[in-house]
């Protein structure tokens, strides 16, 4: 009985990948940047579609970025992780309702209701990756991890192959244009995004909290108190704090590249059907292969696994410079989809193995700050690159270096140290 409830808890943790990758997919990455450059920037000139979209990206992690400690350590403190990813998602879902209103040359109202609907997705995730560690077992959570980025690349992809087919064949679907399908689109993520947020919500227990914390008086003043403890302690945590530079630079790269990729192309001349079927196949090779390297962790390690992405990384940023035809961005999109859902799967649980359960919230604000100060840097330097020499070619240059800088800093970090020192403080709580 207890096996069958905790296999269910973690399908239903799972399910919440499969759930809010929709806004990851339609949103993020494939008709949202196109729907902005063709109608909210429509009326702009040469590539400031581009680096618009770059300082809009920049902007919405910076905020989740300012808040994501703060949140992390109150709901430590309060034992609320899954009412502050309900509450998050909501804003997020609520927001992306909103874009349905985006019309032609409205590109600030576009990035101001982007912004809105980002923070609430990418702050509802620090709560969720904050349940990985409770939800599963420690010689099991690779293949969770894994597991629930293959789910969401299925469900993203489901998701956006409809979105696509109401795109190119608009009148098959009784819609008026390729923009009231878009605007479609938008709200079909909302609801997906709701409605199979609902297995977590119902089936996985909220952690408890510490003792510890159950002593201090105010949720706010709690989890300032915590705060500032972690930073005081921070030597104790060498090895996670040598993986999160590790994982800002190399991250940096790769968020780059989800965020940036359909714009990119839009820039060179890639038309919107090629675009968005190129980042449908993303997702469909994802699913295999992201649970193929929770296999491979097994195998050969973690670390080594993610070495492997980031050399396939590194080949994709050079290829793309030079990259000029459709059938290449097709082919950039099979390369994507062997290593997105695996690099940054065994880099969640990578991290969560060497986080004491205590506060799982709140060192996955500190994780959230990493990748969104990274997703912050990526964006804002393709934006401005772009800005300086009238393309975006040199952009995808720069990345090169976040992917060899960021695995060579990996090597340094001693896993086997970091877990050690979290179980020792989960020792302590509970005696």
């Amino acid at each position: 009985m207890k096996d069958k409830m905790h296999r269910r808890m973690i399908n239903a943790w799972c399910m919440y990948d499969w759930a809010n990758s929709a806004f990851a997919t339609t949103i993020m990455a494939a008709v949202l940047p196109t729907f902005y450059q063709a109608v909210a920037c429509a009326n702009l000139e040469g590539n400031l579609a581009t680096v618009y979209w770059g300082y809009t990206t920049s902007m919405a992690l910076l905020l989740t970025a300012t808040l994501a400690p703060m949140l992390g350590a109150i709901a430590d403190y309060s034992g609320t992780k899954k009412r502050f990813l309900a509450g998050f998602a909501t804003l997020g879902i609520i927001f992306t309702c909103l874009l349905v209103l985006i019309k032609t040359g409205d590109w600030l109202l576009a990035s101001f209701l982007f912004i809105i609907a980002n923070v609430g997705f990418a702050a509802a995730n620090i709560f969720y990756d904050a349940l990985l560690p409770h939800v599963a077992h420690p010689d099991e959570i690779d293949q969770v991890s894994t597991k629930g980025y293959a789910l969401g690349y299925l469900g993203g992809g489901v998701l956006l192959s409809l979105n696509l087919a109401w795109i190119l064949f608009p009148s098959t679907f009784l819609l008026h244009d390729t923009e009231s399908a878009s605007r479609l689109s938008f709200l079909s993520v909302a609801i997906w995004w709701a409605l199979f947020s609902i297995p977590l919500l119902r089936h996985v227990p909220e952690p408890p909290r510490t003792a510890k914390a159950r002593s201090e008086v105010h949720p706010i003043l709690g989890g300032f108190r915590r705060l500032c403890q972690t930073f005081r302690d921070v030597r104790r945590y060498r090895e996670l704090i040598k993986f999160l530079v590790a994982f800002w630079l190399y991250n940096d790269g790769i968020g780059t590249i989800i965020k940036m990729a359909t714009i990119y192309g839009a820039e060179i001349g890639i038309g919107q059907g090629d675009l968005i079927g190129a980042l449908l196949l993303t997702q469909f090779i994802g699913i295999p292969f992201s649970l193929l390297f929770g296999r491979l962790a097994r195998r050969l390690g973690t670390k080594p696994s993610i070495y492997l992405a980031l050399a396939v990384y590194t080949g994709i940023s050079i290829w793309g410079y030079f990259m000029a035809h459709a059938w290449e961005f097709w082919a950039l999109a099979f390369l994507v989809g062997l290593v997105q859902g695996g690099s940054q799967a065994l880099s969640r649980s990578l991290f969560g193995s060497m986080v004491p359960r205590g506060k799982t919230a709140e060192f996955f604000g500190f994780y959230s700050v990493s990748s969104k100060f990274a997703g912050i840097a990526g964006p804002f330097i393709f934006a401005l690159v772009g800005q300086l020499t009238g393309s975006s070619r040199l952009s995808i240059v720069s990345l090169i270096f976040f992917f060899i800088v960021g695995g060579l800093l990996l090597t340094r970090v001693n896993e086997e140290e970091g877990i050690r020192v979290a179980r020792a403080e989960d020792a302590l709580v509970t005696t």
